[in-house]
């Protein structure tokens, strides 16, 4: 079967930087054809794609995870943070314009704590390779949520 619109898709992937240095790797499943669950570029490189292909990809920062926007970077006193929380993990608050954000704790400094909601590869550019490891038609669940459901997809 061949990769086309509503199909899921399960893909071995790894994210370099643009020197070769390896920032992600993981396998994922995603729902194939516009619904927003893979970079455009990437998805239009494997429509067509079946089993066992590849595709390498150069993205610039536009086409990836975008740049940095640093007004989704927020300090708040060490007070306000919930006991628990630790570097690294996650916490959501208000953003920008008022509406949920989840934030990263980047890092606890003295009496304060610093918050970053950017993605933590927002600003740059990376090399995306990826090899189809299987290729189904979507079920209409996964086409109602826009998601791929069960192994390396959303867990409900």
């Amino acid at each position: 079967m061949s990769i086309t619109k509503d199909t899921a898709v399960t893909i071995a992937y790894r994210i370099t930087d643009a020197r070769g240095k390896p920032l992600d790797a993981g396998t994922t499943a995603y729902l194939h054809g516009g619904h927003q669950n893979l970079f455009p570029k990437v998805e239009a490189a494997l429509e067509g794609k079946g089993v066992g292909d590849q595709v390498a990809l150069d993205l610039a920062v536009a086409d990836a995870f975008g740049e940095r926007d640093e007004a989704l970077v927020r300090t708040i006193p060490k007070s306000e943070f919930p006991p628990g929380v630790k570097v690294g993990g996650r916490l959501q608050g208000p953003g920008p314009d008022g509406q949920p954000v989840l934030y990263n704790v980047v890092k606890i400094k003295g009496p304060e704590v610093h918050l970053d909601a950017n993605p933590p590869l927002a600003g740059q550019a990376i090399r995306f390779t990826a090899t189809v490891k299987a290729v189904r038609p979507a079920t209409a669940e996964e086409l109602a949520h826009g998601h791929v459901h069960g192994d390396h997809g959303h867990h409900h």
